[in-house]
């Protein structure tokens, strides 16, 4: 019996990459660097407030967190979303999104020094077109 055997690090093959629609390639590319220029605008806001920012996109068993931040009393756990408006961005946002991050954040959590006692916080921050930030404190709580 031959057993397969996947090495989901190697680069897919050249016949997947290339049927793969240039546009389609190009548009995920700016999706992609539109994020990380939005949460790194973020971050700089968060910095200026005087939060320091442990982690980006910080990625655990249960899933990816955008920005892990240390405000004075509290770890911060920070979903951004970037659309053409504030309200268009938290549209986006799903409850089985938000269940991930809360979990991936009981990961991290886990590895500090103040273990499940820790406090704690998540926040949403949206970006519009502008650039224009909205950081929503407290926007979501323990499910």
């Amino acid at each position: 019996m031959r057993q397969l055997v996947f090495d989901f690090d190697a680069p897919a093959p050249a016949a997947l990459r290339e049927s793969v629609p240039r546009w389609r390639k190009d548009r995920g590319r700016r999706a992609f660097l539109s994020g990380q220029a939005a949460e790194e605008t973020v971050a700089r806001l968060y910095e200026g407030r005087g939060t320091q920012v442990l982690a980006r996109r910080w990625r655990g068993v249960s899933g990816e967190i955008d920005l892990v931040l240390r405000a004075p009393d509290t770890y911060v756990f920070c979903e951004v979303k970037r659309a053409a408006t504030h309200d268009l961005a938290l549209q986006r946002l799903r409850q089985g999104q938000l269940q991930r991050i809360y979990h991936a954040a009981s990961e991290y959590i886990g590895l500090t020094p103040e273990g499940q006692l820790a406090p704690v916080r998540f926040d949403v921050a949206t970006v519009d077109a502008t650039g224009a930030v909205d950081i929503l404190e407290a926007a979501f709580g323990l499910f």
